[in-house]
């Protein structure tokens, strides 16, 4: 079976067995009547956007994890069958490379996110011009 194969029906088995949480209802009728009646409309949740993008964010990160664990696993077993052929050694260390350099990029790019923003907009919330 083809590698690409294998990736993708791991991804696609991992959107499944992923589902929503099931808990009991503990008063959530009442809260949906208190919403009603202070004029939100009967679909509205709790959820804000900025909780939305997160979980995107960290749904992509999920994959992101996932991608490099396979391309980091694919390039092991590349490079312990490779049996001396030095091009299968040299392309399994370029998965290798390419997947923790792919994994750098991504955490940089979230730690950063996850820093400078909050920063930012505390002091645009706050009035404070200086930065």
């Amino acid at each position: 079976m083809n590698i690409k194969k294998i990736i993708i029906s791991f991804l696609l088995l991992s959107f499944l067995i992923i589902g929503p949480a099931m808990a009991i209802n503990i008063g959530g009728d009442q809260v949906q009547d208190a919403a009603i009646k202070a004029g939100f409309k009967e679909g509205t949740t709790e959820t804000t956007f900025a909780e939305t993008i997160g979980l995107f964010i960290r749904i992509a990160l999920s994959l992101v994890g996932m991608i490099f664990l396979i391309l980091t696993v694919y390039a092991g077993i590349l490079w312990m069958t490779a049996r001396g052929e030095e091009e299968q050694i040299k392309k399994a260390q370029r998965i290798i490379v390419a997947a923790i350099i792919g994994l750098i990029i991504t955490v940089s790019a979230y730690s950063i996110t996850n820093f400078v923003v909050p920063a930012i907009l505390e002091r645009t919330a706050s009035g404070n011009p200086s930065l």
